[in-house]
């Protein structure tokens, strides 16, 4: 698998509390937008981002931003 699956052409909004999360890079994570995973067996790895404050969010669900893990509205070219 070399292309991410799409999960969706939406962005996840969200409002994400301080810590680390993992973003799924591969599209398979049945936990989207985050890792659960899924990815084993694949050249993919989770990408890890770090929120210092409470904030809304709007995470990338087609895989194809070039601002991961933030949406850049790259879906609605696909």
């Amino acid at each position: 698998m070399s292309e991410p699956t799409i999960p969706a052409k939406v962005p996840a909004v969200m409002n994400l509390e301080p810590g680390d999360y993992y973003w799924c890079t591969c599209g398979q994570s049945a936990s989207q937008p985050f890792c659960n995973g899924a990815h084993a067996g694949t050249d993919f790895t989770p990408m890890k981002f770090t929120i210092e404050s409470e904030q809304k969010v709007a995470l990338c669900q087609c895989k194809h931003t070039k601002n991961p893990p933030y949406c850049d509205g790259a879906h609605a070219a696909l």
